[in-house]
């Protein structure tokens, strides 16, 4: 056996031979895979094997159909079979509700090259003919869907790893990971140690154990999944006897999914009354074997795909297979390198392997040998959730995902497990003001108060919402008085230290501001891409205050960790400092009437301290609602005193409190662009208006320079635009195609409604040369196409005026 190698993966399922084949594919030969029993052992030896492209998430999505193209390419370069059925599938939609998530997706397929298409009830009886249609309304038909053999898959991914270099070393249990003070690993395993520079965790159905070797907690959890086989299905026979197969259905009103196998069918459900297993740990001991049958927690679904897919009545079972597999919270991997340790990386709750497993590796391998991935992996990033997880949050959330995992997504839906968890000293006063809660990193956020006999709860829905009067009720109240909300939705660092301005001078492209005063800038990524979109605020020449998104805190700690340097020493206050912005044309009368200190002179961009009532305070003139606002910082021990100094002046003004609903459409007043909308590793400043936070001027080498210079010497094709849509009862959510003289010309990267102007607005990425005042075009919205024109001037303080006075 191997006793180094640059790159141990740990576990030989389909994602940890994907990790393994992708590495040499992109020239790191000297890497090593260790199975503890036999390739496949786990999850992926039971497997059902389909895959398909459909994802609520566009990268998720496009990375599945990478992984579907793959086969045909292991095929041919190892001469193994992955026993391939391209044949296609349909998803059904039995209500409105359904159907307009599939009108939604379909659209995002346009711009993104995916050649699905809606069918109708007919046709679906044509593609699918097991299909009762009853009741259906339509489907969404994807020629990539398929099946395939998940030993064969795995075994050519193997194979094609084995021929780049690589080696396998199966029967070897590993027991311990140790790190040594150089940040590579010891492996310890039964058969001797294995010193590797990066650790990959991609032990599946043992990640958990395998993390807890390094002190990791890693946030997923096995359940029980059951489908059955069935002896020969006449109607099958048939379709098998002219040379045909049957597509994939998926029907989510009977959280199932139907596709051919042999002459038979293979159904399997996504039962409501789902189990979680081994609660306390995965059996070392557990590989190849099965879980017992459970006919009776699947009863009710057998039931009702009796009626959608007779022919499984009269069929006989053949074979049950019932084994585990796991999910994290939110039903994506978790990918990456994980924060707070260097060169150990995730691999692990990739719950559809044979849709995702190939997407998986080509993104862990560019991290791993270049540094960044080439597209946005925000949504399967292991940093996506912090320390403050824990497996009595986790469970509950798989639960409710797996239960989930064929219904309706909705754009604003907020789902109840494991809620509410952290919450700030404000919460028992929100709620008792009406507060409909949201939630963002584990953290409870209003999204509007509900009044009098107001529902507190917001209806999911892809049309506007029953939040819409209190939205527009607390957009009145910002733009015409005064708005209060917390700030503890905001991501907080400090930054100290002699080096302090210096590493922030390389960190961040924007210009680092002097004593006193407040700076935006974007974080860029080597290759120039958005990964941070900071306000800086300068409290003397050796202490700095950062503020980004509240759910990037182990994302940018990570990167602040990876490029760390003496002398400047960065922590994590997010939940160490809150408070409270104000906001409106009566902020700074509120204000001063709760302070003796002078803050009447505070111009925009300015922070200093000041006591307002009996607490000390941060205040910074500045706000995200492109109003006259402060955002006020102190001790979250203190922070019920400030409120009541505020709320108690502030009802000499009309103060009113505000959620997030009201500051996403007041932000569109302004044009500003939002963190993973606008901004994101999938854009570059040039493309989205953020360079003109750069400071191409200072002499710091800041990282991401080169790419953004080259841009502004030669601009990037697409850029963003604002649009007034000519909506109905739907606003823009995010990648809906744009039309211009009749073709898919860019996407939609947010949306919403301006309460303040009485207009539906969308933001875009278009073609430079088409980024014209006027521009006509066509925002496609639940498969209808509306009017949109190009606009330039923003909808409220065009010229700054109030923002700035």
């Amino acid at each position: 056996m191997k006793t180094t190698t640059r790159v141990a993966v740990i576990g030989g399922g389909v994602v940890g031979c994907s990790v393994l084949y992708h590495l040499t594919k992109l020239g790191w030969s000297d890497v090593m895979l260790i199975e503890r029993s036999e390739l496949t052992s786990g999850s992926t030896w039971h497997a059902a094997g389909g895959f398909h492209t459909l994802n609520g998430d566009t990268n998720m999505a496009a990375l599945q159909g990478y992984t579907i193209k793959l086969y045909k390419e292991l095929e041919e370069i190892t001469g193994l079979s992955c026993g391939l059925h391209h044949v296609g599938g349909v998803t059904l939609a039995d209500n409105r509700d359904r159907f307009d998530m599939l009108l939604a997706e379909r659209a995002k397929h346009r711009y993104m090259g995916l050649e699905t298409e809606i069918v109708g009830p007919e046709e679906i009886a044509k593609i699918a003919p097991v299909t009762n249609t009853d009741g259906i309304l339509g489907a969404l038909y994807d020629p990539l869907d398929g099946h395939l053999d998940p030993s064969g898959t795995t075994h050519a991914y193997a194979k094609a790893a084995r021929m780049g270099g690589a080696t396998i070393e199966t029967h070897c249990h590993v027991q311990e990971t140790n790190q040594r003070p150089d940040g590579t690993w010891d492996v310890v395993t039964d058969k001797g140690t294995i010193h590797a520079e990066h650790l990959v965790n991609a032990a599946g159905l043992w990640a958990r154990e395998v993390g807890a070797m390094a002190g990791v907690y890693v946030p997923l959890h096995p359940m029980e999944h059951q489908y059955i086989v069935t002896e020969e299905v006449p109607e099958i026979a048939e379709i098998i006897d002219a040379g045909g197969e049957h597509p994939h259905v998926m029907d989510p009103a009977g959280e199932s999914y139907l596709r051919q196998e042999g002459r038979g069918l293979c159904i399997g459900f996504y039962e409501q009354p789902c189990r979680p297993w081994a609660v306390d740990g995965t059996p070392w001991n557990f590989g190849h074997e099965l879980l017992p049958d459970d006919f009776d927690k699947i009863e009710d679904s057998i039931t009702f795909a009796y009626q959608r897919f007779p022919a499984l009545e009269r069929a006989g079972v053949k074979s049950v297979i019932h084994g585990p597999f796991t999910f994290a919270s939110d039903g994506n991997p978790l990918v990456g390198p994980v924060p707070g340790l260097r060169n150990y990386w995730s691999a692990c709750g990739v719950m559809a392997g044979f849709s995702q497993g190939g997407g998986v590796g080509l993104m862990l391998a560019q991290w791993m040998t270049e540094g960044e991935c080439e597209r946005d992996v925000s949504a399967m990033d292991v940093a996506r959730y912090g320390d403050w997880i824990t497996p009595g949050y986790t469970r509950p959330k798989v639960i409710e995902n797996y239960q989930k995992r064929f219904s309706v997504s909705y754009p604003n839906e907020e789902l109840p497990a494991a809620r509410p968890f952290r919450q700030t000293p404000m919460y028992d006063v929100f709620d008792q003001m009406g507060a409909v809660w949201g939630h963002q990193y584990g953290l409870e956020v209003p999204n509007y108060f509900a009044q009098g006999d107001e529902p507190r709860y917001e209806t999911p829905s892809f049309r506007r919402s029953n939040a819409w009067e209190a939205t527009a009720r607390e957009v009145k109240a910002v733009r015409e008085s005064v708005g209060i909300n917390e700030v503890h939705n905001f991501g907080k660092y400090r930054v100290t230290g002699p080096n302090a301005r210096a590493w922030l001078d390389r960190i961040m492209a924007g210009r680092i501001p002097k004593p006193g005063r407040i700076s935006l800038t974007p974080m860029l990524s080597p290759q120039g891409r958005i990964i941070g979109d900071f306000t800086v605020s300068c409290l003397d020449e050796q202490t700095f205050q950062l503020t980004a998104s509240y759910g990037a805190q182990a994302y940018h700690m990570r990167w602040f960790g990876q490029n760390a340097t003496e002398g400047a020493q960065v922590e994590n206050i997010s939940d160490r400092l809150n408070g409270f912005q104000i906001a409106g044309p009566k902020a700074r009368e509120v204000l001063m009437a709760c302070t003796r200190d002078d803050i009447g002179d505070m111009r925009l961009m300015d922070v200093r301290p000041a006591c307002v009532g009996m607490v000390d305070c941060l205040i910074q003139r500045v706000s995200f609602t492109g109003d006259l606002g402060y955002e006020i910082y102190c001790d979250p021990m203190a922070q019920r005193a400030l409120w009541d100094v505020l709320w108690a002046e502030g009802q000499n003004h009309g103060m009113k409190p505000f959620g997030m609903r009201a500051m996403m459409s007041l932000r569109l007043d302004k044009f500003f662009g939002a963190w993973l909308h606008e901004f994101g590793p999938d854009y570059t400043p040039a493309e989205t208006g953020l360079d003109r936070f750069i400071s191409f001027k200072k002499e710091a080498d800041f990282i991401g320079r080169a790419a953004a210079e080259a841009e502004r010497e030669t601009p990037p094709a697409r850029t963003l635009a604002v649009f007034e849509v000519d909506a109905l009862d739907t606003d823009v959510n995010a990648y809906e195609p744009v039309w211009i003289d009749g073709t898919v010309q860019g996407f939609c990267t947010s949306g919403g409604y301006s309460h303040h102007a009485g207009k539906s607005i969308a933001l875009a990425l278009i073609p430079r040369d088409k980024a014209t005042e006027g521009l006509e075009a066509q925002i496609e919205i639940l498969g209808e196409m509306r009017p949109a024109r190009l606009i330039t001037e923003p909808l409220f303080d065009a010229d700054g005026a109030r923002m700035r006075g």
